[in-house]
């Protein structure tokens, strides 16, 4: 089964949503733990797309199984935020493949440097993040949770 990234597209919404709760409560993270939110679903056009960066959803057979979005920071800049793979289709390279994407995309863009966040109970983003080059930065308490900071320098591409 061959994943087909492509743009978020606004007719993705409820499915990303969706894919975000069930994502989310597989590491046990609830609405109001402090780490939990989902209020910029509805805004990714404007807090995503519109400003910079981008999102962008994987496909098998059609339908959206990850996702992931890059957030401005600064110019030199951007977050990787939303890296999600649904559980059924976790174990597959599908989180490399998003994170590939989006740290490409990020050069694309004109961004040096990736920053993004997960938390110590999610050892399979902690791993991904680890292979890919990524380092911690900080950690820090959020509720009962800690949250582990993570960055990268990106090379530019050839030419």
């Amino acid at each position: 089964m061959n994943l087909r990234i492509r743009r978020y597209r606004w007719s993705d919404l409820d499915t990303i949503l969706a894919l975000h709760q069930i994502c989310l409560a597989e590491v046990g993270l609830v609405p109001g733990d402090g780490v939990y939110y989902d209020d910029d679903f509805p805004r990714i056009q404007e807090l995503y797309l519109a400003c910079g960066g981008d999102f962008l959803v994987g496909e098998v057979s059609s339908r959206v199984v990850a996702m992931g979005g890059l957030k401005p920071v600064d110019t030199q800049t951007a977050e990787v935020c939303r890296l999600r793979v649904h559980p059924h289709h976790q174990r597959r390279g599908f989180g490399a493949a998003m994170l590939s994407a989006l740290e490409a995309r990020a050069v694309e863009l004109g961004f040096h440097s990736v920053r993004g966040d997960t938390t110590l109970n999610q050892g399979a983003a902690l791993a991904l993040y680890e292979r890919h080059g990524w380092r911690e930065i900080s950690r820090s308490q959020v509720g009962g949770l800690t949250v582990v900071y993570g960055e990268k320098r990106l090379a530019p591409a050839a030419h």
